[in-house]
């Protein structure tokens, strides 16, 4: 678990508890203010109102989950940008390709997933993933 406070878990913990775009975007911002020391990212973002979905997150999904060795972290990556582009949730993929970059997952296999999932979950959500794609990859 200690690659957490380094990819960011504001998009991860959006997706667990369904923020996207402006409530995420403030979120974000006022999580450092509220920050205390030896606190997880989860328990900054939302640890004061939703205290029990903090534990779980730190525990549960990202303590064992995604810890678990059924699949590797790579394919735990591709499985989560894949799910994000389909519910076309592009604040949480930003984060999620970050991470699949980390976990071995290559430039051109984010784009080939993208558009392999043009046919499956629409143009528009695929042409979305791009966008996000173009502004993560920039961020080398």
């Amino acid at each position: 678990m200690n690659w957490l406070p380094r990819v960011g878990m504001a998009g991860v913990v959006a997706v667990l508890i369904g923020m996207s775009g402006p409530a995420q975007a403030q979120q974000m911002k006022d999580a450092p203010a509220m920050a205390k020391p030896g606190q997880t990212r989860a328990q900054q973002l939302m640890g004061d109102v939703a205290p029990k979905l903090a534990e779980l997150t730190d525990n549960v999904l990202f303590g064992d989950v995604w810890e678990r060795p059924g699949l590797s972290k790579r394919d735990r990556s591709l499985v989560t940008i894949s799910a994000l582009i389909t519910m076309n949730r592009p604040d949480q993929l930003r984060s999620h390709l970050a991470l699949a970059r980390q976990n071995g997952v290559t430039e051109t296999e984010i784009v080939e997933v993208i558009t392999h999932l043009a046919f499956y979950t629409g143009w528009p959500n695929a042409v979305s993933a791009v966008a996000v794609a173009r502004e993560v990859f920039a961020k080398k």
